[in-house]
This record gives C-alpha cells, sequence and structure tokens, in this order.
C-alpha cells in the first residue's frame, strides 16, 4: 500500500473501520450454519475503541520498528525476494516449449539463472502442496492430506483445511445477560508459514492467492486468501442456470437449474444468497431480479435497481447483487451473467455469488481493509478459492472459448494485484499464486492426448491449443515481471507446486475393495446412495474418500470401526498394498497403480494419524474415479472420463514433478516444494528452524558467483519418499 505517515495512516483508517462497522454484519456463511448478525452497537464500541487504543500506543510501536528495523536486513543477501507462483505449470511440457523457442522470457530467466525440476509432495495436490511449501514440512506436520478427509463419526466427505461452526457467548448475569452468537473458523493447516516468521523479524510480506491461507492469519504484511475462500452460500462454488424451461430436476454436482416466471413481458427470478438464522431452521436470504428481451441478441437484466444489457455469448463484468438480512442490514456479493441464449427459450447461466472484496461479509484478507483497498483500487474482483468455473463447463452450461475467458479474466485481475505489490514492496517478500494454468490444463488436456477419450481429430490439424496459450501467456506475464527486478537486489523464483498428464480412466477403488472383500455394500443402495452411505459398517475392513486416500475401518477411531489397531492394522495395510500393485486395467492390459504409500513410514510428525492410511500413487491416465471422491461405489472398477476435465495430477508424484525457474544459479541438484520456505529464510540472514523438513537450496550470491552452500541444512536427510528428507 501506498507509504502513509503513522500518525495520518492511522486517522484516515478510524472512519473507514466506523463505516465498515455500520454497513456490514458480522457474519458467517457455511453449510448448515447461516449467517449470525451480532449486535451494531457492540461491534462499533469494540471497533472504535481498538482504533483509540492503536491510536495512543503508536508512537511507542513506531520508536520500537525504528530501533529493529536498522537490523532486520543486515545479514539479509538480498533486499527483496519474488515467488511468482504458477499452478500446475508441467516441466516436461515447458522443457518441449523451451525448445521450441515459444518461451523466450522463461529462456532469458534459465539462461541468467537455473531451471530445475522441482519434486512435489505425496499426494501430489494443491492444498497439500502448497500446505507444504508454506510451512517447510511434510504433511504430518501440517495436517493437509487431500481436499476432503472423511468425519471419522459420520464417515461423510468434509474440505480438509477449513472447520466451521456456531458458538454462543453469555455476557451479563440474571436479566441482564445478553447472548452473542458468533462463528468460529479455522484453519486445519498446522505449523506456520515461513513469512511469519519473517515478520517476527521484521520484514514485511505480500501474500496473494496462495491457496490454503483461509481463514487469513494475523502477520507482519498482507494477504489476500486463495483455495477454500468459499462462495456466499458457504459452497466452495455453486453455479446457477436459470431457465424459461419447464423446472429441470436432474441433479448436478455444483449447479442448480430454476426456472424463470412470467412477469409482464419478462421474466423474474430470485438469486439464493447466504442462510439466515432465523428460527431453529433458518431462511435463504434471495436476491430478485428480472430480465427482459432487448435489441436483437440483447437483453436487460434489472436487479438491485441498476439496469445491465446482456449480450448473447458474452458474461457481463461483475455485478454487486445485495441480500437482505435485516431493517438495516444487507449482505454483498458479486457474480457475473451469461445469457446462453434468447429463442426458443431463454437460457442465463449465473457465476456463483463471490464474497464482495469491498464490503466482505467474512475474513478473506489480512487486515480486512487489504481487500478493500484492492477493490477501490482495481475494481472489485472474483474472490472464490475456485473461481473457474470447471463444473459448469463439465455440465456443458459454458462453452469451451466461455471458460477460456473466464480464466483469462481473472488472471488478468491477478495481476494488477501482483504488480501492485511488485510497485509497493522494494523490500520484503512478495508471493502471488496464478491458478490459470491449473485449470486450463485439467480442462483442455482432451486437446493434446490422442488417447483420451474425448480427444477428437480436427481438420487440417486446426486445434484451439489452448494449454500452448496459456504457456505463453504466462512467458509474457514473466517477461513484465523481469522488467520489475533488479537481479541485483532482488531473488526471482517461478515455481509451480506439481506437473500435469492425462486423466482418461476413473478408478472406483472402493469398487476395488468391494470385489477383494473388504468392503461391503447394503443391499439395494448402490445405485443412489453417496458419501459412503450405501456402505454396511460392521462388515467393512477399508473404504476410500477423496482422490488417492483408504482408510481403514479402525475401531476407537472410526465411530463403527471393527479393525484393532496394532498388528491386524498393520497386516491389513502391506495386504492391500500387495494386491492394489497388482490391478490391471484388463480392457487396455495395463497397470493402473504405481505406488501405493504406507502414511505410517511415509509421513513424520503429530498429524499422521489423521492422514489415510494408505495413499495410492496411479500411472499416468489414471486417477480415482468421480464416484470414489464422494463416497459411491459403482458396478465396475474402471471408468472412462468423458467429462471435459481431463487431464490431472493426482497420481504418482515421481510422474508429475512441478518447475523452478530462478534469476540466480542453484547447485542443488534435487530441489523439493518445501525448501522454498527455508530457502527465503536464509536469503534473508534468518536461520532455518529445525522442526523444518525443507533445506535451504545453494543459491549464488549474484549472477555469474558459484552458489553458496546453506548454512543450516535440513535436520531431516532425504531418503525415497518425497515427504520425508
Amino acid at each position: 500500500m501506498a507509504k502513509i505517515a503513522p500518525m495520518r495512516k492511522l486517522l484516515l483508517l478510524i472512519p473507514v473501520i466506523i463505516l465498515l462497522s455500520t454497513r456490514q454484519a458480522q457474519a458467517y456463511i457455511g453449510p448448515g450454519a447461516g449467517i449470525v448478525v451480532a449486535g451494531s452497537f457492540l461491534v462499533i464500541f469494540t471497533t472504535i475503541l481498538s482504533a483509540l487504543v492503536g491510536f495512543f500506543i503508536w508512537p511507542i510501536r513506531y520508536f520500537l520498528r525504528i530501533i529493529r528495523g536498522r537490523n532486520t536486513y543486515a545479514k539479509s543477501r538480498v533486499k527483496r525476494v519474488v515467488i511468482l507462483g504458477l499452478d500446475g505449470m508441467d516441466h516436461a511440457l515447458t522443457e518441449k516449449y523451451l525448445a521450441q523457442g515459444k518461451l523466450p522470457n522463461f529462456t532469458r530467466l534459465r539462461d541468467k539463472g537455473c531451471f530445475k525440476k522441482l519434486a512435489t509432495t505425496i499426494p501430489s495436490m494443491s492444498p497439500v502442496a502448497w500446505s507444504s511449501f508454506q510451512t517447510g514440512v511434510n504433511p504430518g506436520k501440517h495436517n493437509i492430506f487431500d481436499f476432503l478427509a472423511p468425519n471419522r463419526q459420520t464417515y461423510k466427505p468434509q474440505l480438509s483445511s477449513v472447520e466451521m461452526g456456531p458458538v454462543q457467548r453469555k455476557l451479563g448475569w440474571g436479566k441482564f445477560s445478553l447472548t452473542l452468537r458468533k462463528v468460529d473458523i479455522r484453519l486445519l493447516r498446522k505449523s506456520q508459514p515461513f513469512w511469519k516468521l519473517l515478520g517476527e523479524r521484521g520484514i514485511f510480506s505480500h501474500i496473494i492467492r496462495v491457496p490454503i491461507t483461509y481463514p487469513p492469519e494475523k502477520f507482519k504484511g498482507v494477504m489476500l486468501s486463495g483455495m477454500c475462500v468459499p462462495d456466499l452460500r458457504g459452497s466452495q462454488g455453486t453455479f446457477s442456470i436459470y431457465s424459461t424451461k419447464i423446472d429441470n430436476k436432474e441433479e448436478y454436482t455444483s449447479g442448480e437449474i430454476f426456472h424463470l416466471k412470467q412477469n409482464g413481458k419478462g421474466f423474474r427470478g430470485d438469486l439464493l444468497g447466504p442462510l439466515h438464522s432465523r428460527g431453529k431452521e433458518g431462511v435463504t436470504l434471495k436476491c430478485p431480479f428480472e430480465i427482459s428481451a432487448g435489441k436483437k441478441q440483447d437483453a436487460v437484466l434489472k436487479v438491485n435497481g441498476a439496469r445491465y444489457r446482456l449480450r448473447q455469448g458474452v458474461a457481463s463484468e461483475w455485478v454487486k447483487v445485495k441480500f437482505k438480512a435485516g431493517s438495516r442490514v444487507k449482505i454483498s456479493g458479486i457474480c457475473k451473467f451469461l445469457l446462453r441464449s434468447m429463442e426458443p427459450n431463454l437460457e442465463m447461466y449465473v457465476t456463483p455469488i463471490h464474497i464482495d472484496p469491498e464490503k466482505p461479509v467474512m475474513p478473506i484478507s489480512h487486515p480486512t481493509i487489504y481487500s478493500i483497498y484492492l477493490a477501490k483500487r482495481q475494481g472489485v474482483f472474483g474472490t472464490l478459492g475456485l473461481a473457474e468455473d470447471s463444473w459448469a463447463l463439465n455440465e456443458k452450461f459454458l462453452r469451451d472459448e466461455d471458460f477460456l475467458e473466464q480464466c483469462i479474466q481473472l488472471d488478468r485481475e491477478r495481476e494488477a494485484m501482483f504488480f501492485d505489490s511488485l510497485e509497493k514492496a522494494k523490500r520484503g517478500l512478495c508471493v502471488c499464486v496464478f491458478d490459470g494454468m491449473d485449470r486450463i490444463q485439467h480442462t483442455f488436456w482432451r486437446e493434446i492426448d490422442k488417447e483420451h477419450p474425448l480427444y477428437q481429430e480436427t481438420k487440417n490439424g486446426d486445434r484451439k491449443n489452448a494449454i500452448e496459450m496459456q504457456y505463453k501467456r504466462m512467458d509474457d506475464l514473466v517477461g513484465r515481471v523481469l522488467s520489475k527486478c533488479d537481479d541485483k537486489n532482488t531473488l526471482l523464483m517461478v515455481i509451480s507446486d506439481h506437473g500435469f498428464s492425462s486423466f482418461r480412466y476413473g478408478v472406483d477403488l472402493n469398487r476395488w475393495l468391494e470385489d477383494n472383500g473388504y468392503l461391503a455394500v447394503k443391499d439395494g443402495t448402490r445405485d443412489n446412495a453417496k458419501h459412503l452411505e450405501a456402505i454396511d459398517w460392521s462388515q467393512t475392513r477399508a473404504y476410500a474418500v477423496g482422490l488417492s486416500g483408504i482408510y481403514l475401518n479402525l475401531k476407537g477411531r472410526e465411530a463403527q470401526g471393527i479393525v484393532h489397531d496394532g498388528p491386524e492394522a498393520d497386516q491389513l495395510r502391506e495386504e492391500i498394498i500387495t494386491k492394489l500393485l497388482e490391478l490391471t486395467d484388463t480392457v487396455r492390459d495395463t497397470k493402473a497403480v504405481k505406488q501405493v504409500y504406507n502414511a505410517r513410514k511415509t509421513f513424520k510428525g503429530p498429524y499422521t494419524s489423521q492422514a489415510p492410511d494408505l495413499l495410492v500413487g496411479f500411472h499416468k491416465g489414471y486417477r480415482a474415479s468421480w464416484e470414489t471422491a464422494i463416497g459411491k461405489v459403482t458396478e465396475q472398477v474402471f471408468h472412462d472420463n468423458t467429462k471435459a476435465w481431463s487431464g490431472d495430477h493426482c497420481i504418482d508424484a515421481s510422474l508429475v514433478p512441478g518447475i523452478l525457474f530462478c534469476n540466480r544459479r542453484i547447485q542443488t541438484e534435487q530441489p523439493y516444494l518445501m525448501d522454498i520456505g527455508p530457502t527465503v529464510l536464509t536469503m534473508f540472514g534468518l536461520s532455518v528452524p529445525k522442526y523444518m523438513d525443507g533445506k535451504s537450496l545453494e543459491v549464488a550470491q549474484s549472477n555469474g558467483d558459484n552458489p553458496v552452500p546453506s548454512k543450516k541444512p535440513a535436520t531431516i536427510k532425504p531418503n525415497n519418499d518425497n515427504n520425508k528428507r
């Protein structure tokens, strides 16, 4: 943010904070929990009190910062470290495009410094990998092992990184007691990010959209949270389709269809918002809108008293929508509208409703005012953790070109934030993660893999080349970043959390467990049951949830466990590993599994017991089926993947390394993702904590120099597992 004298800065913030307190509800949005609105007087009082305390003690804090700041960079080898994260950038594809001369700026960065494979985590998933990146530890110490984890009491899949629930507290006594209802939002990732350690030494950080940073933690710096930020309904992204057709009762994975009702010459509908806690069950807040035909292929949308012209096939800009939660309380969100057709039926797609960054109803940044600052500077922007709506593409409600444009626009929003931070951060750390590379490879791998079930030959080889074009866009981004980074004072690293491969066939792990006698299904429940509801737990010794994990039904850990921990469980793990390694796709005469990892041998740390008992590392082309992820048991083990989501990285970690570019030479032969944090600490002259599994890479003092050996190597030596070092 722009430099402002401390006293003036505080004086400017006080009215802003008070204004926000009076206009926004203190709220929680989550599945089944609704919104809890605190008393506005209490909010205003505590906010003003905090601001006044800060005002009167700022001279002492400012004086201490001056004294401390003199020594902050005394031992630092650089003034600034910039980390550009390109989620999912694949090493093999990068090598190919480099060799073809298609990435001139990456080539320039490689030639002045280095380009290496960056080993990912086991399993090779974004939440796991980025958690290891930020903490420098293996999953056994940070507690994230998948996107989903089973609730050990209900067996239902739940988000692995965030836990949210209502909390009540009473103030006063007797008749004068006041019940306050608030929400406990907890980040389940353990350990601490390396930028917090930097902050303790006075080094400021800009952290933008790094996955698994929600809710944002306090540290010396600014942060905009990434993956796992929910939409306004508390989900990870629920899109809507509005149509004049008769209501469609079909179920969709991440979307809903609503019938538009006739309203004079036009139609009306309701946008669905958060659940408000009125009564025992709560009430879903609604925002009514009207839509009517305009000129030719246009339509006019009216919402919250404003009018917007929609062009068929072109997504609107972000539109602010408000949900009335009380006489003086409105919840603000943003969404985009896409008119799909006018005739014979009017049909419109609406993105998930994002939290409004200018009026956030729940914390999405640290400090809260950071998202407001960004929105004031560049306009409102997408805040949903998984903002690219790949499920709308899977369900064919978005065309390929619609989805591509959505990815490009979201990346452009990220660029504006990133370059703002580069301008502001002349010293310290700047980290920004871009998601477009990951999402476009997930959904367009079918264009480059001739063996994929969705691959289609085209006339004269005329293909969209969506993936190649994204690599070129990121090359252009790197060129502009290089122009902002001087080699003498700035260490620049471009990294990815994992690589990519084709996802041709899904493997129903629960069906395989059933066929091999480890799982039993209740009679007559297989077809419609999901979330493991079809399973007979009294006869089940193992089950699968998520994208790689198999869990034992342990007695004392699971609610209906039947397997005794100790020798029985140990033997069962080894037995399943041996059999699963022999799993063969008989149609294609191909082994589906490359490696199976025993979590108790692979991970090290206090949270190892929370991990899946076994993690499956698939061969290229295979992945856990869509049904496995949500706990549904099908009739067969192997399924053709016919969704647009045709590429993936949830295979054996050795097959999908990420990338590491640096503007200085790095001597280390095999860098790991969890080495990045320790390297940054070393570059700023800080020692690497003993608990970290990563080690500082051997980075040259400057271009042309020999790399400097790390003074404090990691305390855990490497072995054949990526996560144990």
